[in-house]
């Protein structure tokens, strides 16, 4: 099976029916917020959508070599499209360029995985803890609504829609902390690929602590509790470290160990596991 076809892909003269149908529709925010994707993207859009998703399901494998040629001729496009989308993946953080191989698929170390987690317990503890004392009824009532929908999602199982309602309670309370450089901190400091990697990985009851733990910030927040709501996020991100960590030593396995939503396979093209000692760029964070 082809890394970049997976299970949603067919084909209708030529173009991969998933451009019109939607493998695209649910983007993440990782090219923008502007909803539904029109059929009218440019080939670099499409071609960038599909490479990523096929990173982040583990189709394409830790340091497997993307070559351009290749690429195009699956998708049904000029190499220059590949090329530029190639280049929004390095800058995404998805793609790495090496020496004498070209481009290839990131991987992470074990001290990627405790940098990054360090970092995000350090600057989002000090976020929540400002939060408390800052913020807004209008906030208060999106992360509200944010825990709402988490659960709704968690119980259908939609795993984009989960990482994505994620990022907007973490997103939430970081703008409520009021501090400009906090914000653009905690973004250079969080590794999308591996806040999708955990999400990938977490079991139902997991998720359910994780949506648990949301609601217990929340109403630290309410009450203005900025100690308690600092160390109980900083437990909320290093419970998602030792997940991840601890899945990483295991080489974790192909095959996502709930029930799987649409777009959840974790195997390479070839049915096998990512290599263990290192995890392909397809997010990956915490249970925050």
């Amino acid at each position: 099976m082809s890394p970049l076809r997976g299970e949603h892909s067919n084909r209708e003269g030529g173009h991969h029916l998933p451009i019109v149908l939607g493998i695209l529709s649910v983007d993440m925010g990782l090219l923008g917020k502007d909803g539904p994707i029109a059929v009218a993207r440019s080939a670099s859009d499409i071609a960038t959508g599909l490479i990523r998703e096929a990173i982040f399901e583990g189709r394409l494998e830790p340091g497997q070599r993307l070559k351009e040629e290749e690429l195009a001729a699956e998708l049904g496009i000029s190499r220059t499209p590949v090329r530029e989308a190639l280049l929004i993946l390095q800058a995404d953080g998805l793609v790495s360029a090496v020496p004498n191989r070209g481009a290839v698929v990131r991987t992470y170390t074990e001290s990627d995985l405790v940098d990054m987690y360090e970092l995000r317990a350090l600057l989002e503890s000090f976020a929540a803890h400002q939060a408390a004392k800052r913020i807004s009824e209008v906030q208060l009532a999106v992360l509200a609504q944010s825990c709402d929908r988490f659960k709704e999602l968690r119980q259908a199982n939609d795993l984009l829609g989960l990482i994505k309602e994620n990022l907007v309670f973490h997103q939430t309370i970081v703008e409520a902390a009021g501090t400009t450089k906090l914000a653009d901190l905690v973004r250079a400091a969080v590794e999308l690929p591996l806040v999708y990697r955990a999400f990938f990985w977490f079991t139902e009851q997991e998720m359910e602590i994780s949506e648990r733990t949301h609601r217990k910030v929340l109403t630290t927040l309410r009450a203005g509790d900025s100690e308690r709501a600092g160390l109980l996020m900083k437990e909320h991100i290093y419970e998602g470290r030792d997940f991840l960590i601890s899945r990483f030593r295991a080489g974790a396995t192909a095959t996502r160990p709930r029930g799987a939503g649409s777009r959840s396979r974790a195997a390479g093209a070839d049915g096998k596991p990512s290599k263990r000692g290192s995890w392909s760029a397809g997010p990956a964070a915490n249970r925050s």
